[in-house]
């Protein structure tokens, strides 16, 4: 009876065991990037990079693999993100992948069109990844940024999720940007890349380059413009999003000192009182001076305490030049001023909830920096000063 049982047990092992519905490496095309382009009839046009295995396996390849190619792209048009995504699929050999993507670019055209249809089919699929990052295309197509190449990198999008990640203050993934969707008193941003020819550049290279340039502001899912280097900057400082920054100040005599930031906090101070909303915008930072071009001796407490007002006024001029563009131009409220009073004064945000964009467009907004500069001693006046010349 124990040997019918045994024997039965193994019978039943040859049916059940096994991966019978699995699906072989050999058989998956890794998507690496995709991008989000409209037609001039209106249509989606969805372009995925993909990965090329090499001979020994290796998504990417090796360095064994000369100068063979480590990507393609493939395009197909729907009429909308779904039906394109299916029309990519009729194309490849092998089923697409989307575990490995690890960018999103969006053309600057269908931003200004709107995503939210675009967004959906993050929303139900559970194999798309909330981690990965979006950036939208500057004046351009997001598939011409899949089809650039990149020369620290086997695949070009490892080097723009390399780029996005060192910039971790702006870093803004699908799981980011749905939280300031939906969430109250905030409208999101994404980063901005772009294209750098080599005829346009000003400075010549042998390759086409990619680069970060700012930041997308985004109202109602719809792109509505974007902030310049030096506004994104002034924008992460109003964000609270600002960690490590260099600031560069004029003194003076006409020399340059420069912080470098290594700790920055926010806070938002609002005044309901009378029909006029007021919001003031308290910053605060600490650095280490890093450069000192002025004939001014750092070290000398008057003189720390002119580079460090001269560094506050830099800050807030910067943080003003964002708010401005922000608040005039755009309407937008992506520095999270309503946020700051849904969380504080929730019963107030319920009643301006509603004509928040108006009232917040209408505000006066003063903005306070104050900046705590560490370790001076170092950074004394320039070597090739003779005593004469120093400012003590």
């Amino acid at each position: 009876m124990t040997l019918l049982r045994c024997a039965f047990a193994i019978f039943a092992l040859l049916f059940l065991s096994g991966c019978w519905d699995r699906t072989e490496i050999n058989d998956l095309a890794f998507i690496t990037g995709a991008a989000f382009d409209k037609t001039k009839e209106g249509a989606y046009l969805l372009s995925v990079q993909i990965a090329i295995p090499s001979a020994s396996g290796e998504i990417g390849g090796g360095g064994g693999d000369g100068g063979q190619k480590k990507f393609f792209v493939l395009s197909a048009v729907g009429k909308d993100a779904n039906e394109a995504f299916l029309m990519l699929q009729k194309k490849s050999s092998r089923k697409l992948f989307t575990a490995h993507r690890s960018v999103i670019f969006i053309g600057e055209a269908l931003g200004r069109q709107g995503i939210d249809n675009m967004l959906d089919v993050f929303t139900h699929d559970p194999r798309q990844r909330l981690r990965t990052y979006m950036l939208v295309v500057k004046g351009g197509q997001g598939r011409d940024i899949l089809r650039s190449s990149y020369p620290f990198e086997q695949v070009p999008m490892e080097a723009v999720k390399e780029m996005e990640i060192g910039r971790s203050e702006l870093a803004v993934t699908l799981r980011d940007f749905f939280m300031a969707s939906s969430g109250q008193g905030v409208d999101p941003v994404i980063g901005v890349i772009e294209a750098e020819s080599r005829e346009k550049a000003e400075v010549r290279s042998d390759t086409e380059m990619l680069g970060l340039a700012g930041t997308a502001v985004f109202k109602d899912l719809k792109l509505v413009g974007m902030l310049d280097g030096y506004e994104t900057d002034g924008f992460l400082w109003a964000a609270g999003r600002m960690k490590q920054n260099r600031v560069n100040a004029q003194l003076p005599d006409g020399g340059i000192v420069g912080l470098a930031v290594n700790r920055a906090e926010r806070s938002i101070v609002s005044d309901l009182a009378g029909d006029r909303l007021r919001l003031k915008i308290a910053l605060t930072g600490e650095g280490t001076i890093v450069e000192n071009n002025s004939r001014y001796d750092i070290s000398v407490p008057e003189n720390l305490a002119i580079a460090r007002r001269a560094l506050e006024k830099v800050v807030e001029r910067q943080v003003r030049a964002a708010l401005t563009k922000l608040q005039k131009q755009y309407r937008a409220d992506s520095a999270g001023f309503g946020s700051a009073l849904y969380r504080r004064h929730p019963k107030e945000w319920r009643a301006l909830q509603g004509d928040w964009h108006r009232r917040y467009a209408e505000a006066d907004i003063a903005v306070d920096v104050e900046l705590k500069i560490g370790g001076s001693g170092m950074a004394g006046p320039p070597l090739q000063l003779n005593d004469k010349e120093i400012i003590e």
